[in-house]
């Protein structure tokens, strides 16, 4: 098989492919934006005809969900158009698309986990314009649509390697406890993306690592698996002024995966040692 993967100096984006490696595919055609700008449609087509993968991971997105308030036509630019030229390039050479999507685009109000099911209603302009991504996908058969939540992973910025950083300057930091969801590491992640790729069993999926948490319980945890005494001040999502509004809930039901019998991932829990374990790996 061949793959195509967009946004590979992202999170999900490198780990999709050092997976793929390890699992001993050669044919790999890794993008970024310096030489893929998904926003172009003729550049997007010609390089899809050029390499005509089998599948194409859709990692690419315009992903800063505060400053996407201030930006909303390139938010729009990237996350739906760009969309829309992966999957018409995609169309002309039959080709497999996973795109993929968030938590964010439910406004956390629910008081149970989201089914696939259930209605989005974004609350911030990037969980709308990637939900407007997802429609575009959706007009082409040979779709998978998979949200995920609070991703980390080696290659970026993400929520552990704030906390750490912000430790080494301060004893208690505060936190929000009334957002709820599920933190998902990209080496899990990949995995089941790249399961998920080798079939036909199309659709919408919802993927993470099992169990749920607040931001603060995370940090608090972060803090204990890398033997840190900085405190949690646990605070509401009041108390932390963001541009951006975020859903409360973000807890995503797996119900479609098991049904298709696919893997479900280890627990946030054991993603978080194992990251831990990573980060050390490559400070040394």
């Amino acid at each position: 098989m061949k793959f195509l993967v967009t946004g590979v100096k992202g999170q999900l984006g490198y780990d999709i492919v050092k997976q793929l490696k390890e699992q001993n595919y050669t044919d790999i055609i890794a993008l970024d934006k310096s030489n893929l700008d998904i926003t172009d449609k003729e550049k997007v087509s010609n390089i899809v005809q050029e390499t005509k993968p089998d599948v194409i991971f859709h990692c690419a997105a315009y992903t800063n969900v505060d400053k996407a308030e201030e930006e909303k036509e390139l938010a729009y630019k990237v996350n739906v158009l760009g969309t829309k030229n992966i999957v018409d390039a995609a169309k002309e050479i039959d080709a497999k698309v996973i795109y993929i999507s968030t938590d964010y685009v439910f406004d956390g109000e629910k008081d149970g986990v989201y089914e696939i099911t259930d209605k989005p209603n974004p609350l911030n302009v990037y969980g709308l314009t990637k939900f407007q991504g997802e429609e575009e996908v959706r007009k082409y058969e040979k779709h998978f649509i998979v949200r995920i939540s609070w991703v980390f992973g080696i290659n970026g910025r993400n929520f552990i390697k704030t906390m750490l950083e912000l430790s080494k300057n301060r004893d208690t930091i505060n936190v929000v406890s009334d957002q709820m969801g599920s933190p998902t590491y990209t080496v899990d992640l990949a995995k089941l993306l790249i399961e998920i790729s080798k079939t036909e069993k199309y659709g919408t999926y919802h993927a993470n690592n099992e169990g749920y948490c607040s931001w603060a319980e995370f940090a608090d945890a972060i803090f204990k698996v890398n033997n840190m005494n900085t405190k949690v001040n646990y605070i509401k999502s009041s108390e932390y002024k963001q541009l951006a509004k975020r859903p409360l809930n973000s807890k995503l039901s797996k119900k479609s995966l098991i049904e298709n019998g696919f893997s479900l991932l280890p627990t946030w829990q054991n993603a978080l040692e194992r990251f831990s374990k990573e980060l050390e790996e490559c400070e040394e």
